[in-house]
């Protein structure tokens, strides 16, 4: 509309003011015109220029050229679209995901900039790209200026397909968004495409891989956001599981290996695997995300389940586990090891042990970081889910019925206190070994920062 309204100026010859004053469109005047049009722009507005031509002096035009000749500009109309405003915010909330916002758009420049930068989304000094420039330049030209550019105004169906495809080149995992039948051919050709459900045309939404209900780009964050606490909610599953079933495997292998009696008996390993591991790990699955997920970098596209390391968290806690479980039965085995009473005692140990082990554990995998970083007492239902396996825990070994179910016998005093110390050095050796790490990363950034201060 901006250009259409420079093009009406152009074609115009005659300047019409209040008054019925029709006077010549001087050189001064087309300056004033285009002026005035372009302090609109920067205000945002979508600006139409008006004029008319009197048909009645002059024969029927027969082309649309020349129609749109000797015409007498009238003035000019402003139009705004004033953006919602929790959309700054979101944008705001992008960037610190490390997710960089786009704007592609039909306006003139200089009203996309103006928008652009009332979102937050273009920078001070921030690159923009009209479409004739994008047009004059080949892949390689663009690929490299593609990540520097903010926005683009006045573009093609082609030139938004050339943008997705030069992000992809650089590596980048691209969405798009779009409601008209132009939106089509990039929104299909991006990874995650994303259609109005409002405003879209049908085309555009069985191109998309994703419909908003609400055309609100502050629900596509929304998403982003539930999407990552689900695949965190996983990891930690799958930290707790695989540490946990690490540790039984182990505390059973390293036994065998010493030549000491079984730690723990069939029955006490299928009790653990059905409820200690059962239902704390549902109830992680359903752990509320922590605050600062979203100023995480996005994760790699290829990145492997196990990376960040996943994989090293789930065997070291896996064999201090194994280790402290092993250790407490050994120092219960030690006092009378040729007693069938106390080799009974020792494996109620160990089971116990395990046990609560794996319930401290529990809440460590809640936070990337350590146990202390977040609020135990924030997940009810992971609280519900461990006080019920410490209940039923205590219930095979303190109700006479189940004790010969599950070869358990009565601990007292001393060995509570050996199980819970066992249970627990796995958490302080890793919450300490966390805090040591993170104490040495702070250190060696600021050494950084300092030598850079100094060479600066």
């Amino acid at each position: 509309m901006h250009e259409g309204s420079t093009r009406r100026a152009a074609g115009c010859v005659y300047v019409y003011f209040v008054g019925s004053n029709v006077v010549p469109l001087t050189g001064t005047l087309r300056q004033k015109v285009l002026a005035a049009n372009e302090g609109m722009a920067k205000e945002a507005l979508r600006v139409l220029g008006l004029a008319y031509r009197d048909l009645r002096s002059y024969d029927k035009p027969e082309t649309e050229q020349e129609a749109e000749s000797q015409l007498i500009f009238v003035g000019l109309a402003g139009m705004i679209d004033p953006p919602r405003r929790e959309v700054r915010d979101a944008i705001v909330t992008c960037r610190r995901a490390g997710i960089k916002t786009v704007m592609i758009t039909g306006d003139h420049r200089t009203t996309a900039e103006a928008i652009a930068s009332q979102l937050g989304i273009m920078p001070r000094n921030g690159l923009s790209m009209s479409g004739q420039e994008l047009s004059r330049m080949d892949d390689k030209e663009l690929d490299a200026k593609v990540e520097s550019v903010y926005v683009y105004a006045r573009v093609s169906p082609e030139h938004k397909l050339r943008i997705v495809k030069s992000w992809q080149r650089k590596g980048h995992v691209v969405a798009m968004t779009g409601d008209g039948v132009n939106d089509a051919p990039a929104i299909k050709a991006s990874d995650i495409g994303i259609a109005m459900g409002i405003t879209g045309t049908d085309v555009t939404k069985e191109a998309s891989s994703l419909i908003l209900s609400d055309d609100n780009f502050s629900t596509i964050v929304a998403a982003i956001e539930e999407g990552r606490s689900i695949y965190e909610n996983i990891r930690k599953f799958i930290r707790y599981l695989l540490a946990s079933n690490v540790g039984e495997i182990l505390t059973m292998f390293f036994a065998m290996m010493l030549g000491l009696p079984l730690p723990l008996v069939p029955i006490q390993i299928l009790w653990v695997n059905l409820v200690t591991d059962g239902l704390p790990a549902m109830a992680l699955g359903v752990d509320q995300p922590e605050k600062d997920l979203m100023e995480h970098k996005p994760r790699g596209a290829k990145e492997n389940i196990f990376a960040r390391r996943l994989g090293w968290k789930i065997i070291s806690r896996g064999i201090l586990i194994g280790l402290c479980t092993l250790g407490a039965f050994w120092l219960t085995l030690r006092i009378a090891p040729n007693d069938p009473g106390q080799l009974a005692k020792a494996q109620s140990v160990a089971f116990a042990t395990l046990v609560m082990a794996q319930l401290i554990h529990v809440f460590d995998c809640r936070s990337s970081r350590s146990i202390f970083h977040r609020n135990p007492l924030q997940n009810k239902a992971l609280v519900l889910a461990v006080l019920s396996s410490v209940l039923l825990m205590l219930g095979v070994m303190y109700i006479e019925a189940l004790q010969p179910i599950f070869k358990t016998v009565p601990l007292g005093l001393k060995e509570w206190a050996l199980t819970l110390v066992a249970a627990g050095i796995p958490t302080f050796l890793m919450g300490a070994g966390s805090v040591w790490g993170g104490r040495r990363n702070r250190n060696r950034r600021s050494m950084m920062t300092k030598s850079a201060n100094i060479s600066a």
